[in-house]
């Protein structure tokens, strides 16, 4: 891999940085500081993705939402990130990384608190779409801040040292949401992000030095801007509505036509403009794109599945949020113990192996979650698909990373981390609806066939389906007795179990494409790249 060349940096980086200053341009004492504002800003995205998860059973009850009402408070955060990545990742690159990325940790913070104040469903959807501006902007500055501090020998390490202590601030973020929302209230989860940002903003102006990318001295690009937006944000509407309104609807229909010709506009525009957004002679490098196709499939994987995982835990086995929020624990701390050694891997054994071996384990991962049943043990059930699920992602997340950051170059870090996350969020987005889909249709043939098995009437048979859309929050029919309402729970609490298994095989099936295709597309140690040239 040939690279582009250092990381310019402003005259910011005279006043907030000292010491020795190496081919990255910047200084050896700000790289600490770096880490840390990169570690603590993303982990208030990632935070907030597993406290909602938690807080979803409790949102729905007290704002009276549907289940796709639910949904739609995770996906209107997630479609405008996914959808704006790529514009945040090019914003920062050309107006400077630090600024832009706290911009986007202050617009989090703002929308969190318009979140906990939300009065309605729909107020909290709205909330919920500006705090997906304000990660589409902190998300992809917080990896390129590391990718031009550091240089490319310590650049895995210091990626997977933000990789694991990213996600133990992650698993606190669940156990502390799920306590405030057990014994308090969901709002408060929301509010967690507050503090955090200060520290993430106060860091920033003392201590974080600017830098710039490639794109810096170039005009900006706002067809490319524009049409990026159109092509996700289309696509992703597109999916989540379908379920709901029909693919023949003309919302969907017009949603996707949107998507479609958005998409194809941006390549068109990408391949004639003089400074484009997404260079697409990235996409020519076999690392990159092989790295962006196994986080496709491996992130929707993941975040598809584990957005069942909690509504399991509360609605079905009757777990508290708190409980819920702890469950993956184990996980976040694998990824902690290990990440260090695991972002190394890259350097000893090449991007190949770990990228082969991780998204495989967590095959094996997924695929127990298949197997607990209604009132399974935690430690006998759950506790082995956490774990084995967390040494995949453990061996996989930091390479991955490093190998997306380590393909381009540190001028180019803006876009690829853009990039890289808006295919990441994409997925999760996209996973999220379609599995939606697949569980509302498994749920609704088992729970016809245990409604019949137990010989409900029709009224009760009618009442249900009036309640179908909830899933496993589905409300009991009124004026039934204690044994009949229990049976009943037990019928609602078995359709879901139905549908969270084929949600979890095809987790499963996803992640070991994911594995194949890092076998096919993504060289071994000492592979050579194509030369990543700056038009």
């Amino acid at each position: 891999m040939t690279q582009i060349g250092k990381t310019p940096c402003d005259d910011t980086l005279i006043r907030h940085g000292t010491g020795p200053v190496d081919d990255t341009g910047c200084p050896e004492a700000s790289r600490p500081w770096v880490l840390a504002a990169a570690i603590v800003g993303s982990s208030m995205a990632f935070i907030d993705g597993t406290v909602v998860n938690v807080a979803l059973p409790a949102i729905q009850a007290d704002l009276r939402a549907t289940a796709f009402q639910a949904q739609w408070v995770v996906e209107s955060y997630a479609l405008l990130l996914a959808a704006l990545l790529l514009v945040g990742g090019a914003l920062g690159d050309h107006f400077g990384r630090r600024r832009v990325f706290a911009i986007g940790v202050a617009l989090f913070a703002l929308s969190s608190v318009a979140c906990a104040l939300a009065a309605s469903v729909q107020q909290l959807i709205a909330a919920r779409a500006v705090q997906g501006i304000g990660g589409a902007l902190l998300v992809p500055g917080s990896l390129a801040l590391i990718s031009a501090a550091f240089p490319e020998k310590q650049r895995g390490k210091a990626i997977g040292t933000w990789s694991g202590f990213s996600g133990i601030t992650a698993a606190v973020g669940p156990v502390l949401g799920g306590f405030l929302v057990d014994h308090f209230s969901w709002t408060w989860a929301f509010l967690v992000n507050v503090p955090m940002a200060l520290l993430v903003l106060w860091i920033c102006w003392r201590h974080v030095p600017e830098s710039r990318g490639a794109s810096a001295g170039g005009g900006l690009d706002p067809w490319g801007a524009l049409l990026a937006t159109a092509g996700l944000g289309g696509i992703v509407y597109a999916f989540i509505e379908a379920p709901t309104q029909g693919w023949t609807s003309t919302a969907v229909l017009a949603a996707l036509a949107i998507g479609l010709a958005g998409s194809a506009g941006f390549v068109a525009i990408e391949r004639r403009v003089r400074a484009p957004m997404l260079p697409l002679s990235l996409l020519r490098i076999g690392n990159f794109s092989g790295a962006n196709l196994l986080t496709l499939l491996l992130y929707a994987a993941l975040g598809g599945g584990l957005y069942f995982f909690p509504l399991n835990l509360i609605q079905v086995q009757g777990w508290s949020a708190t409980a819920a929020g702890a469950a993956l624990l184990p996980f976040i701390l694998i990824m902690f113990a290990l990440s260090g050694w695991a972002g190394q891997l890259v350097d000893r054994f090449g991007p190949r192996l770990p990228l082969v071996i991780g998204p495989a384990i967590a095959a094996v991962g997924f695929a127990l979650f298949a197997l607990p049943g209604v009132g399974a043990s935690y430690w006998s059930g759950f506790l082995p698909a956490v774990v084995v699920l967390g040494l995949g992602m453990t061996v996989t997340v930091a390479p991955l990373t490093t190998t997306v950051m380590n393909a381009v170059g540190p001028e180019l870090a803006g876009v690829a981390s853009g990039v890289n996350n808006a295919v990441s969020r994409a997925a999760a987005v996209l996973a999220i609806a379609v599995f939606g889909a697949i569980m509302a249709w498994a749920f609704d043939a088992a729970l016809a066939e245990h409604l019949q098995t137990a010989g409900a009437s029709a009224q009760v048979t009618a009442f249900f389906e009036g309640e179908r859309a909830k899933l496993a929050g589905a409300a009991m029919p009124p004026g039934v007795d204690a044994a009949t309402a229990e049976a009943l729970r037990r019928a609602v609490a078995e359709a879901f179990v139905a549908g969270f298994r084929w949600v979890m095989l095809l987790s499963a099936g996803l992640a070991l494409l994911s594995a194949a295709s890092a076998w096919r597309m993504i060289g071994g140690k000492g592979a050579v790249q194509d030369d990543v040239k700056a038009d």
